[in-house]
């Protein structure tokens, strides 16, 4: 199956909110708690208008989709990179697909894109956090050629877990 990735419109809003929820429940069962996880989908209105806003104003972050059979399947956000000690590479924030999309190439596809992109805007390098537990998305990270460089930070979602960073080098 083909996909096209493309910007998201302020009018894709709530599709992107749903997508956004939908791929979270995928991505961190078992992970995040099922209480926080079951929650997102009674915050759909607020996570609706916050899509819009970020879309309508992305301050610097490039939010886009991927869709099959004009059907979002799969979600893509970049921009420069926001730590402090690399401030000169690009970042991955987001990067999901459905479940159902999972281990057919499609990741494959929405990664190889994000960094052409991010190597059209020069980036000598991009990070990518993600959560410790969450092995099926470091492997992904790990098969593109991305390397753990040692960095983590404890995070807040629906209780203390930690992200690790990953980086890859774009100059070779």
């Amino acid at each position: 199956m083909k996909i096209t990735i493309r910007k998201v419109l302020p009018e894709d809003a709530y599709n992107y909110a749903v997508l956004h929820i939908n791929c979270w429940k995928d991505a961190y069962t078992g992970i995040i708690p099922d209480t926080y996880l079951e929650n997102m989908s009674t915050q759909l209105e607020q996570r609706t208008e916050r899509s819009r806003q970020n879309i309508s104003n992305p301050d610097g972050c490039e939010y886009l989709c991927a869709v099959a059979n004009s059907k979002m399947i799969g979600r893509l956000v970049y921009s420069k990179c926001r730590n402090e000690d690399k401030l000169e590479a690009g970042e991955i924030n987001a990067i999901y697909l459905l479940a159902n999309y999972w281990g057919k190439g499609y990741g494959k596809q929405i990664m190889d894109y994000a960094i052409s992109k991010l190597k059209q805007a020069n980036y000598p390098e991009v990070i990518v956090w993600v959560l410790e537990e969450n092995y099926r998305a470091r492997s992904f990270y790990e098969k593109y050629g991305f390397i753990l460089d040692g960095t983590h930070k404890d995070i807040e979602i629906g209780k203390t877990l930690v992200e690790v960073r990953y980086t890859l080098d774009l100059t070779k």
